[in-house]
């Protein structure tokens, strides 16, 4: 009788077991098949409410001289969002980004428009899962592509968030400031 049972059993549970696994792989691959076809893109303004990391910066502040804001858009929604000052200096603050941003700018002027050397990544979030790490990923393509950029560091809150999440995006921590702690990420 156990005999009868398991051979009229044990192919129902292993063809359940293979269905199981193909929908898992399916779902999988839609819940990160939005990747596969986003872009990133410069953005005139971003909703600031949305930001995690620094709320109170207005969208003046994000597209002020030196500075841009990216985002990760895919079939026209916006999933991700990184700000960037440029400088030539690494900041230890907002202010400081600040004066540095404008500072680099206005030096470009005088020579080739290009902006500061250093991309400063200064707040970044996501709307869907893996965005932070596409548009870290995105962004970082696009400065090794660019002629003036050298070099991409954050400038990020103390907290271990931050800290877990550039590490695990293969940056190095380069200092740590009274209020923010700076990561490189490699570009050659």
């Amino acid at each position: 009788m156990i005999k009868i049972l398991n051979k009229k059993f044990k192919p129902r549970i292993k063809a359940r077991i293979r269905k199981n696994k193909q929908i898992l792989n399916q779902n999988i691959d839609n819940f990160f098949g939005w990747v596969k076809g986003a872009k990133l893109v410069e953005l005139k303004e971003c909703n600031t409410e949305d930001d995690p990391v620094r709320p109170e910066l207005d969208n003046e502040f994000r597209t002020g001289y030196g500075r841009k804001i990216y985002g990760v858009e895919y079939h026209g929604e916006i999933h991700a969002v990184m700000c960037f000052a440029y400088t030539n200096i690494i900041p230890k603050s907002v202010d400081e980004l600040e004066k540095l941003s404008t500072d680099a700018f206005l030096q470009s002027t005088m020579r080739d428009q290009s902006g500061g050397q250093i991309a400063i990544a200064y707040t970044v979030w996501s709307k869907k899962k893996g965005g932070g790490k596409l548009i870290v990923k995105e962004v970082f393509k696009k400065i090794k592509k660019s002629n003036h950029l050298n070099r991409l560091v954050t400038l990020s809150p103390l907290t271990e968030m931050a800290t877990n999440f550039h590490t695990k995006n293969g940056a190095k921590l380069v200092q740590i400031n009274q209020n923010t702690q700076n990561f490189e990420y490699k570009v050659i």
